[in-house]
């Protein structure tokens, strides 16, 4: 079960933070449906994989995406007609317990970076239309004890991609968010080591499991190709339900 291996054929993809969990499943499964894939990471080990595990056709770009070289190659491409901003990060404590640097950290990497990351691919993005998934969170919906920072820059996320999607509608360029649950990355792996933490987010979830990364991708590929041609300014929910309650 799958989508067509033409889906995206003559496209030109960019994931970000490919090298591991959603970005890697994401990059896979564009390569598998015909897409050039340019696979950004700041880890060229990660990246190497990554492409020794495709049979598609994917680039690797040893990337920094908060830096300006980065935003200059992408502004510098010839083509592009997808892109998956997917980086993203996380810092979990109690407001009280909450560094300024840590502010600093989530809201450059979860929302500056997506921003400027974006911006940069609409050079090449206006010529042939294309579409724009940021990768957001079931945060972005709801509120969590420990996850101020997180939630605040998720809900970012979301108003932001509504705004560009306004904004862009007219240059046939869509911007659409995908949402998952909870998905047993390296990332999140360690926090389900705690039965307390595990115990609340199942409970949490009416369809009682995890997401996978393949399931986030599957929302992402879909938002991508022109099967979602009239959509625009939403979300893809892959929460099992948690927002529904």
């Amino acid at each position: 079960m799958g989508f067509s291996k033409e889906l995206l054929k003559g496209k030109s993809i960019v994931v970000t933070g490919a090298g591991k969990g959603i970005g890697r499943a994401c990059a896979l499964m564009a390569a598998e449906c015909g897409a050039h894939v340019i696979a950004v990471a700041r880890t060229k080990s990660d990246l190497l994989s990554l492409k020794d595990d495709s049979s598609g056709d994917i680039e690797i770009w040893c990337e920094d995406v908060t830096q300006d070289a980065f935003l200059q190659r992408l502004k510098n491409l010839g083509q592009l007609h997808g892109l998956i901003n997917n980086v993203g990060t996380n810092r979990v404590a109690k407001m009280t317990e909450q560094l300024d640097d840590d502010l600093d950290a989530v809201v450059d990497l979860n929302i500056k970076s997506l921003y400027r990351c974006a911006k940069a691919a609409l050079a090449p993005m206006q010529k042939s239309g294309g579409s724009i998934v940021n990768m957001s969170s079931q945060m972005g919906f709801v509120g969590s004890p420990g996850r101020t920072l997180y939630c605040a820059s998720k809900h970012g996320v979301e108003g932001l991609s509504k705004a560009m999607a306004v904004e862009l509608a007219t240059e046939n360029i869509r911007v659409n968010t995908v949402a998952p649950t909870f998905v047993l990355t390296p990332m999140t792996e360690p926090m389900f080591a705690n039965p307390e933490f595990k115990k609340f987010v199942f409970d949490m979830i009416p369809m009682q499991k995890l997401a996978t990364t393949e399931d986030v991708a599957n929302a992402s590929i879909f938002l991508l190709s022109d099967l979602s041609a009239m959509v625009t300014g939403t979300s893809i929910k892959v929460d099992g339900g948690w927002t529904a309650r």
